[in-house]
């Protein structure tokens, strides 16, 4: 393994660190602010200004309307996906545990990316589903399973 691999995996490791994070800030503001709604607002607006801020540090060009035109109508739609993620984990790591939520949301994420794979949904490259990719799945849901048995 090289260490720029190593690195980029460990990158990785971090943005999980922050996900399972995420989880309890915002579940956490929600008991405080007793709303689920507000607390996924000032979520997306803590990541909004984070953005923001990286755009100018970065000194990144304003977005040329040609680029956005010649984008396709569905590469808009991340910000939908994650208002839905973020208020269904906001309502569920109270009642079911921050561990519980992240490992459902861990294998919705890999069966559906296992999809995504195999078809090339969303111009992603093909890579086909093989027993090795099933089995992890299925372990997965096993695991799922037993953490809340």
């Amino acid at each position: 393994m090289t260490l720029p691999n190593l690195f980029l995996m460990l990158l990785a490791l971090v943005a999980g660190m922050s996900f399972v994070t995420q989880q309890a800030v915002n579940a956490n503001l929600r008991a405080e602010i007793g709303s689920a709604w507000w607390a996924g607002f000032f979520s997306y607006l803590g990541g909004t200004v984070v953005m923001l801020a990286m755009i100018l540090i970065q000194k990144e060009p304003l977005l040329a309307p040609q680029a956005a035109m010649r984008s396709s109508w569905w590469s808009w739609g991340g910000g939908l996906f994650g208002a839905i993620y973020i208020a269904i984990s906001i309502l569920l790591v109270p009642r079911l545990g921050v561990f519980t939520v992240v490992a459902l949301i861990v294998i919705g994420q890999l069966t559906t990316s296992l999809f995504f794979d195999h078809f090339g949904l969303l111009n992603v490259p093909l890579q086909p589903v093989n027993l090795t990719r099933i089995v992890g799945a299925l372990f997965l849901v096993a695991g799922a399973i037993l953490i809340r048995w």
